[in-house]
């Protein structure tokens, strides 16, 4: 899902969220891509297969499915721009210890008429339902999953078990009651503080996301995103988890996993090599911000959103 004309689409007890007070900006807004490069590798023997491209050549100037329009991918850098990313939070440890059980709360969104519904189960399980009518959302978890100032593998006797490693994963489940056959209008991401709730994760700064209806990974890019796994697709769950690497020297390296059914299906490292002339800063993911969980959404869907470990399908994970 990018920006271009949305052809597609036609007519309790939780804890509550803090208030944010984020810093200055980090940096402006960026304008438009331009038309992707051409690779300049050259071209290999004629007795050889000319090899594929690395990885910095697979990003779409739009999305394969269904694209936002240019319009509201302005308005997403603008409400961006008049509310940077918050400084680390300093959160009571019994709200932070109620992760173990699943004990986050997602939050609609409150730009514009919310068409849908977002509900919680219990046990560590939320679910939403939207028609086909509505826009794009994001519901943001809240306590954040990723808590800079317990969390972090820096931080001695943190969170990250003085191991000098910090994981963090959740899960969706893609319900098979949605009317409309095709494609699946959800996306499984992680933002920093704070976000548009009008914008699905992974389009603007400090979020990253892997959208269901093209498959793509989406890492603060408005356009096409890159190419990484297959689309959703109903009855399956998914989940997608950050592991974070103290290196030493106050670094911080960050790798993000996806998997499908209970395994792991694809992986990337958020340092990984780019081109500089068309991929976006990553500021806000690197270990130096809390980062929430988020969800995204358009049009005609029905999912949940599964916080609690004993509920995941994936098994080959430790968080907390």
């Amino acid at each position: 899902m990018c920006f271009g004309s949305k052809d597609n689409i036609q007519d309790n007890d939780a804890p509550r969220p803090a208030q944010f007070a984020p810093p200055q900006p980090t940096y402006a807004s960026t304008p438009a891509k331009a038309s992707m490069p051409v690779s300049p590798i050259s071209p290999a023997s004629p007795a050889y297969h000319q090899p594929p491209p690395p990885d910095i050549f697979s990003g779409h100037d739009r999305s394969p499915a269904t694209n936002a329009t240019e319009a509201e991918a302005e308005a997403g850098e603008a409400w961006c721009a008049s509310h940077p990313l918050s400084a680390p939070l300093d959160l009571d440890a019994a709200v932070l210890d109620g992760r173990r059980s699943g004990n986050v709360r997602l939050m609609a969104p409150e730009a514009g008429p919310f068409r849908g519904k977002l509900e919680w189960l219990g046990g560590g399980v939320w679910r939403g339902k939207t028609d086909r009518k509505a826009g794009d959302y994001c519901y943001i978890g809240y306590p954040p999953l990723y808590a800079v100032k317990r969390d972090s593998p820096l931080v001695d006797g943190g969170g990250g078990g003085g191991k000098g490693k910090r994981t963090v994963y959740y899960e969706v489940r893609v319900l098979g009651d949605n009317k409309k056959e095709g494609e699946v209008a959800l996306a499984i991401g992680y933002a920093a503080l704070p976000y548009p709730s009008f914008r699905m994760p992974g389009w603007h700064r400090g979020s990253l996301a892997v959208h269901g209806d093209d498959g793509h990974r989406y890492v603060n890019d408005r356009w096409g995103g890159k190419d990484f796994v297959g689309p959703m697709r109903r009855g399956e769950t998914y989940g997608l988890g950050v592991v974070f690497t103290a290196l030493g020297g106050g670094r911080i390296e960050t790798e993000v996993f996806y998997t499908a059914g209970g395994r792991e299906v694809g992986r990337w490292n958020l340092h990984e090599e780019t081109d500089a002339e068309q991929d976006l800063p990553v500021t806000g993911l690197e270990g130096y911000h809390d980062l929430a969980a988020a969800v995204g959404s358009f049009g005609d869907v029905s999912f949940e959103v599964v916080f609690e470990p004993g509920k995941w399908a994936y098994k080959g994970v430790e968080v907390y």
